[in-house]
């Protein structure tokens, strides 16, 4: 009992101690002391909120920890001021001998304070957002906080989900402010969206030069700003926007996560007052259960530690300290031991520097490996990541500011985008577009989306370009008012620009000027010279006949076509062929007629085979043979062959013959009958390769990149003349290549229906050569008009102006019959068109001959199997073919013989008495009457008796 009672009291005071280590109660060498320095503003809301942070985050982690290890922190305020947070440093390094630093807070301060982190290998763990400062460039540099520059892909979202073209990026200039913009630049063109203007607004700015430069902006068009200023100098922003008018209706303005963040930190009656309508991003902090818990708790001991302050609210600075510091401890407990080991001293020499006693950390490296990639999956801020020395960044929370305070209406996510609402884990739960976004109140307290972009208030009107040149009236015509000093412009081009301005949904004022083409030759062309005029911004927009090429796109934004597109060719019209004397030919290409006829012969040539044994029609002298086999094959063009067949080899040639003679001749009326009737529309060249072949000259318009394409498609330079009017098309046309003309004029299809509504009687349109969009009205690139004028061009075009404007200036088209020369007929067919017919009369005919052949070998093959030579046995096969086949036996033949028999009978007894033939009995009569033989023939019925009669009274 009194052993048992013994190892009990034992057990309890190992305990006792044993807790005493792990509370830090004892001071033996078991507790392992770390030494980590903090560098704060402490002058500033955010580091007093940072600094309860941290404490409790060491309270929490001594709490659930059994390592012996304990942090002992060490508290430097840098005084807003980069000097006093390099001096912190040196003194927590040189002093302290601290295994690591967490902050600056500010870029500035950092910025040198990371240098010595490298130096003397200590981790830099620093909140600070500047892009500038990079992880890869300071390898002891972990950031502690999301860079600016991670939110840019965010804002970005939002200007393209309202269709915001352009955007002016208001930046306080400091490390801070310019870091971001080549990111949020970057990003914005990824979405087709130009930073307009960039205004740089220095912290030490006063009011007076804050309004002048919003006045400044007032001016332009651009009426959507990103704001890109910490909270002190955008509160006074803000006021002198609400002073200036800015913050009414049409103006859209979007603010970056730090001043959203820290929104409560900004005087409210300010908010309230100037701020209504703004858009911000901030990151996302999921809501749960032990936020809730640690606010109570942080609130309490901010209380303690700051008495004397205001309420400030727990911000998001405030959680990722609370996370860096944890994943710190616990890097340190993975790599701490029995002992820390200090620096390693540099060499003792005389007049040391403070830098150059720093000496280096024998811990920094391991802490640095640990820290580069640690996650808190259960952080109060989320999902705290660190990959590379970069946290990671969580989803962004899109508000909108109401009252005092910012309302959630979506969220942004670099997988999903925009999206309504988030589950617990960060992923989207549905995608918005810009309907569900939220209910969002705009500047003014409108619930209309700015359109981005309006005319300026300083009253500048649309600079629009009109260009003078000779020729082409109808398109764009200018003349000068002397009287008014200013321009006319009349023409279809002008006239539907008008009519697209009256269809936008703002008024938008404009002067017309006038843009001269250089006379000089070598000067470039014409629509290049307009293209660079709006591309310099001479202009604010070209309105006449131009173009839309890809390689202008790359200067000016264009408009939807306000007309047709594409590159065609007009020659002139072949004479009237129905005065030809030979125009029964054309229906037929030559060598259609040749297969035919080939054909013709071939068929015949197989009747003739196929019947020449079985059929005495087909028999007699050589002459009347070849006769024949042309007579009987010509004579089924006109279905008037008389010769009967008996061979059914021969009926099933004749059979698919027929069929192909009646599609032939079919086809051959039609084709005569269509050129009897629209002959006179037929073009003089259906193909541009044949102008090439023929070497004839080509027109096209002077100055127009026609002559490049023509280049393009292998046409001699020396080939090629330029005209500037449709009468200087017409009298090249009509001169013709052989006479100082041209053999086609090739150019854009708006002039050639132009050209074509005069002269369409004698010209016709071939097929189209090259793609193009058609004309449409330049706009310098990025210009915010673009879109609207688009859709107010497909409003006009909906309407059928354009059909009105057309007949205004080019007249009726309805007078001029088939001007496009796709609608033309054929100019003959060829034989391409009847292949398969040939095909199937060849294979028909083909395989009865040889099926023939077969049978008829086969029926002698006693001749072919004697030995005398190949030459005799072909004598002997060509003998049996030419000699007549004996019918067979049987009782039809015998009683064929008898009538015959009659017959004769009946021949001598009229040669003797005439009289005795009317005594004939009908029936014997109708007996002698040849039995009628199977095949074609289109013989009237009647007795062959009747033929012999007549001869023989004529012997008589």
């Amino acid at each position: 009992m009194t052993l048992i009672l013994l190892t009990q009291f034992v057990s309890i005071i190992s305990f006792c101690h044993y807790a005493r280590q792990i509370r830090g109660e004892d001071n033996s060498t078991n507790v392992v002391k770390v030494d980590v320095g903090i560098i704060l503003d402490m002058d500033t809301d955010v580091a007093k909120v940072m600094h309860t942070c941290i404490i409790l985050a060491l309270e929490d982690y001594h709490a659930a920890s059994r390592s012996a290890i304990r942090i002992v922190p060490h508290l430097r305020d840098s005084k807003k001021d980069d000097v006093e947070a390099a001096s912190a440093a040196i003194y927590l390094l040189k002093d302290v001998q601290v295994q690591a630093i967490f902050g600056p807070q500010m870029s500035s301060q950092t910025d040198f304070v990371i240098d010595l982190g490298n130096r003397v290998k200590v981790p830099i763990i620093s909140p600070a957002t500047s892009p500038l400062l990079t992880v890869k460039e300071h390898p002891y540099f972990i950031r502690g906080a999301l860079p600016s520059s991670s939110q840019t892909k965010a804002i970005a979202a939002i200007v393209k989900n309202f269709d915001w073209r352009e955007v002016v990026l208001i930046n306080e200039d400091s490390s801070y402010g310019t870091g971001i913009v080549p990111h949020l630049t970057d990003a914005l063109l990824e979405i087709g969206t130009l930073v307009s203007y960039r205004s740089v607004i220095s912290p030490s700015a006063n009011d007076d030069q804050i309004l002048r430069e919003l006045y400044k902006l007032n001016t332009m068009q651009t009426r959507v700003f990103i704001v890109h200023l910490q909270p002190v100098l955008a509160s006074r922003l803000f006021l002198k926007a609400k002073e200036a008018g800015m913050m009414n209706n049409g103006y859209a303005w979007i603010i970056t996560d730090l001043l959203t963040s820290l929104l409560d930190s900004v005087d409210h009656s300010m908010v309230e007052s100037s701020m209504q309508g703004v858009l911000g991003i901030k990151p996302y902090v999921p809501r749960t259960n032990e936020l809730i818990n640690f606010t109570k708790r942080w609130r309490r001991r901010f209380r303690q530690e700051y008495p004397d302050m205001d309420p400030v609210e727990l911000k998001v600075f405030g959680l990722w300290a609370y996370d860096g510091i944890t994943a710190l401890a616990k890097a340190v407990e993975k790599v701490g031991g029995t002992s820390i080991p200090k620096f390693k001293k540099a060499d003792t020499r005389e007049n040391l520097t403070d830098l150059d006693a720093l000496g280096t950390s024998e811990l920094g490296s391991l802490l640095l490996d640990s820290m580069q990639n640690i996650t808190l999956k259960t952080g109060l801020s989320g999902d705290f990541r660190i990959v590379d020395g970069e946290l990671q960044p969580s989803p962004y929370q899109i508000v909108n500011i109401i009252g005092k305070a910012d309302r959630s209406i979506g969220f942004w996510t670099e997988k999903d985008g925009i999206s309504c609402k988030l589950k617990m884990n960060g992923k989207t739960t549905a995608k918005c577009n810009n309907k569900q976004l939220g209910a969002i109140i705009w500047p003014g307290e409108s619930t209309i989306v700015p359109r981005g972009w309006e005319i300026s208030t300083s009253g500048k009107k649309l600079r629009v370009g009109v260009p003078i040149k000779g020729g082409f009236d109808e398109f764009i015509k200018v003349e000068i008012d002397l009287k008014k000093q200013g321009v006319i412009a009349t023409g279809l081009s002008i006239d539907f620009f008008n009519e697209v301005i009256q269809y936008l949904p703002y008024a938008v004022p404009y002067e017309l000027f006038l843009f001269q083409l250089p006379d000089s030759p070598t000067s470039p062309d014409y629509n290049d010279h307009l293209d660079y005029k709006v591309s310099s911004k001479e202009y604010d927009v070209i309105v006449g006949d131009v173009i839309i090429l890809a390689s202008r796109s790359e200067y000016v934004n264009f408009t939807l076509p306000i007309t047709e597109s594409g590159i065609s060719a007009i020659v002139p019209v072949k004479n009237d062929d129905r005065k030809n004397t030979w125009i029964f030919l054309k229906p037929l290409k030559r060598e259609l007629w040749i297969t035919t006829g080939a054909f013709f012969v071939f068929i015949g040539f197989v009747v003739w085979v196929l019947e020449h044994r079985v059929n005495k029609e087909f028999q007699g002298p050589k002459h009347k043979q070849i006769g024949m086999i042309f007579w009987f094959s010509f004579s089924t063009l006109v279905f008037a062959h008389r010769e009967r067949v008996t061979s059914n080899l021969t009926r099933f040639v004749l059979i698919v013959w027929v069929f192909v003679v009646l599609v032939l001749t079919s086809s051959y009326t039609a084709s005569l009958t269509s050129m009897l009737t629209v002959q006179q529309f037929q073009p003089t060249i259906s193909d541009l390769n044949d102008l090439i072949k023929n070497g004839e000259y080509v027109g096209y318009q002077k100055g127009s990149f026609v002559e490049y394409v023509l280049k393009r498609m292998k046409f001699d330079s020396s080939k090629l003349r330029s005209y500037s009017t449709l009468e200087e098309y017409k009298d090249a046309l009509s001169r013709g290549s052989k006479n100082g003309g041209v053999g086609a004029i090739i150019d854009e299809k708006p002039y050639l229906n132009l050209f074509l509504n005069k002269y369409c009687r004698k010209y016709i349109m071939v097929a189209q050569t090259y793609k193009t969009a058609g004309f449409g009205f330049a706009f310098p690139r990025g210009s915010p008009l673009v879109p609207d004028v688009s859709r107010a061009v497909l409003k006009v075009m909906e309407g059928g102006y354009m059909n009105n404007g057309q007949q205004k200036y080019f007249g009726n088209e309805t007078d001029c019959p088939q001007k496009d020369g796709m609608d033309i007929t054929s100019d003959g067919l060829t034989l391409d068109t009847f292949k398969g017919l040939f095909l199937i009369a060849g294979a028909s005919a083909g395989s009865a001959l040889l099926i023939f052949f077969l049978i008829f070998l086969y029926q002698n093959r006693e001749i072919l199997a004697t030995d005398d030579s190949m030459r005799h046995k072909l004598s002997a096969i060509a003998k049996v073919f030419n000699e007549e086949k004996e019918k067979p036996n049987s009782k039809s033949e015998m009683l064929g013989e008898g009538n015959e028999s009659q017959m004769n009978i009946l021949f001598a007894a009229s040669a003797a008495s005439p009289e005795t033939l009317p005594y004939l009995p009908s029936q014997s009569l109708e007996r002698t009457a040849s039995p009628p033989y199977e095949g074609f023939s289109t013989t009237e019925g009647g007795t062959p008796v009747q033929e012999p009669i007549t001869e023989a009274n004529e012997e008589r």
